[in-house]
């Protein structure tokens, strides 16, 4: 019961990506096999799902049209998908899985809350019952509303709304009981189902196809048929197929290892993530020879199969025998089943998708990691998957470039009654040693980042004889620099130290070094700079440091 109710996705993730229907059906059927063999999650369950439906549907048609040319847009599919699947294994046996962690977890939610209403909005044509040649192919918000509202005045049919919106809220109803009583989770598991024997068996009796309600006519029987000699090798579309590939590839494989991660860590086992990306890509590879597009790891059956207590990956055969009995036998039943159904199934599963609670969290976390998701989302919504994806990457790279280029330095004080020095902002009762300037460096120093630590120990150095101008007793004469977070050094942070030092001397200030780490140490010695300071200047704590600069120290609390 529990995969008959994924049959009805299939379908309408198909209509997401421009293909006949029953090529939703072929990529639960071929793909899950494979991962069940080669995979490591023992709850993912495979097949296509919305966001990647979404965006190899929006690509692919950015390149072909897939009303008048409907044969080389399929084929550009298949090609994608061999590629996709390629892309994914590639990176498995290279072991570059750590990649995909540049789509950042807000990212994520802003790109997949994106994708959601790009995908609802998607499904009003089906909903209100508008005809295809009126509605517009473009996924931004814009470009749908002003669809949607031209063909207001002859363009919606009442029979349609009816059906859509009277089934919508049943199954948010039933998605509201599940949430509500964990005993029932399998009422929103078998609502879809029920609708759609229910819409069906209406449109079927009522004849309401005659009246302008579009159904899904037909779905061809039959099992997957081979489409090795469809993919293209050569010519214009081998390149548009690869980039396609490639991106749909690494959507595909960040969500399917975002979900294994989620269910191995609830249930307290490890995912072997190189495994898992080459089960993948074997998947996608296969998948792309028998008629299938990109197939990954799919949230809301994964969800279900997880609350039914599936416990090992045979899940996907069982999901797989019974689309294959649905292509043998069943797929004439689902010729009178309205696009309606198909919609409002849609837009009841990708509502969740919308997690406005992690975007909260992320706003009180992380202001920039929320400049993040919030790029994400409006990227997809107002311009396009593809655009809200970069801007999501950008940003997360650009926050990485930040903190590399940008490292946390503090002024450290002496906790009283003890030999401990922490930040004073963190710890105010933390008091500055007289005459002593203590600066901790919190990363490894690079030529990305050397220019900025030196000139920003010499500006705590400059705002320090600021505050103490006119007083000799308390002017700095001695900086001590705290390495212990230093975990590496190159030669553009030597050289920033060598001139940093050279700086130090002709203010008559002595720059003292406290705990760097081996790798550290082991440079210093090397490029001589240990030597250049004074080996008897290196200390293995602050407070060995201070003890140094600071004879009189025992006068300080």
């Amino acid at each position: 019961m529990r995969e008959v109710c994924h049959l009805h996705m299939d379908i309408a993730y198909a209509k997401l990506a421009h293909l006949a229907p029953q090529y939703g059906l072929y990529s639960s059927f071929v793909p899950p096999l494979i991962y069940a063999v080669m995979g490591s999650s023992r709850d993912i369950a495979i097949g296509p799902v919305a966001v990647v439906s979404l965006l190899l549907g929006t690509l692919l048609s950015n390149e072909i049209d897939p009303v008048t040319h409907a044969a080389e847009y399929r084929r550009l599919a298949f090609t994608a998908t061999f590629f996709a699947g390629i892309t994914q294994a590639t990176l498995g046996v290279f072991r570059l899985g750590f990649l995909i962690d540049f789509l950042s977890h807000a990212a994520i939610v802003g790109f997949m809350g994106g994708a959601a209403i790009t995908i609802a909005l998607q499904q009003l044509k089906g909903f209100l019952g508008i005809k295809s040649k009126m509605f517009t192919t473009k996924t931004d918000i814009v470009s749908v509303l002003k669809s949607v509202f031209s063909s207001a005045h002859h363009g919606w049919n009442w029979q349609t709304i009816l059906i859509g919106a009277s089934f919508l809220g049943f199954l948010l109803v039933a998605k509201y009981i599940g949430k509500k009583n964990k005993k029932f989770f399998w009422v929103p598991a078998i609502a879809p189902l029920i609708s759609v024997v229910l819409s069906t068996f209406f449109v079927f009796i009522t004849r309401a196809d005659k009246q302008g309600v579009e159904i899904v006519r037909h779905i061809e029987k039959g099992i997957n048929p081979s489409s090795v000699k469809e993919i293209y090798f050569s010519g214009e579309y081998l390149g548009k197929g690869f980039r396609i590939g490639i991106v749909a590839g690494m959507i595909a494989l960040t969500e399917a290892i975002a979900i294994g991660r989620t269910f191995a860590s609830m249930k307290d086992y490890q995912l072997d993530g190189n495994k898992e990306m080459m089960a993948l890509g074997a998947m996608n590879v296969v998948g792309s020879m028998t008629s299938c597009y990109v197939a990954t790891g799919s949230f809301s059956r994964s969800a279900v199969n997880f609350m039914a207590g599936c416990q090992t990956a045979v899940s996907n055969i069982v999901m797989s025998i019974v689309v294959f009995l649905t292509l043998q036998f069943i797929t004439p039943l689902f010729k009178y089943t309205p696009n309606a159904i198909l919609a409002a199934i849609i837009i009841s599963a990708v509502i969740n998708l919308v997690d406005y609670q992690a975007a909260i969290l992320i706003w009180k976390i992380d202001k920039l990691d929320f400049v993040a998701c919030m790029g994400a989302f409006f990227g997809v919504v107002f311009a396009t998957v593809e655009i809200g994806l970069l801007i999501a990457v950008s940003i997360s790279f650009a926050k990485i470039l930040l903190q590399v280029t940008r490292p946390r330095t503090a002024i450290l004080g002496k906790i009283p009654r003890t030999s401990v020095y922490r930040n004073i902002q963190q710890y105010p009762e933390a008091s500055k040693v007289p005459g002593v300037l203590i600066v901790r460096v919190d990363s490894a120093i690079y030529f990305s980042n050397s220019n900025y630590v030196k000139e920003r120990i010499l500006r705590w150095l400059i705002d320090e004889d600021e505050k103490v101008k006119g007083d000799y007793h308390t002017k700095i004469q001695f900086l001590i620099v705290e390495m212990s977070p230093v975990t590496d050094i190159d030669t553009s942070g030597i050289q920033a130290f060598e001139e940093l030092h050279r700086s130090l001397t002709k203010r008559s200030v002595e720059l003292v070094l406290a705990n760097p780490g081996p790798a550290v140490i082991d440079k210093l010695y090397t490029s001589n700079f240990a030597n250049s300071i004074g080996e008897d200047k290196i200390f293995l704590t602050v407070a060995e440091a201070v003890a140094y600069c600071s004879p009189n120290l025992a006068e300080y609390p």
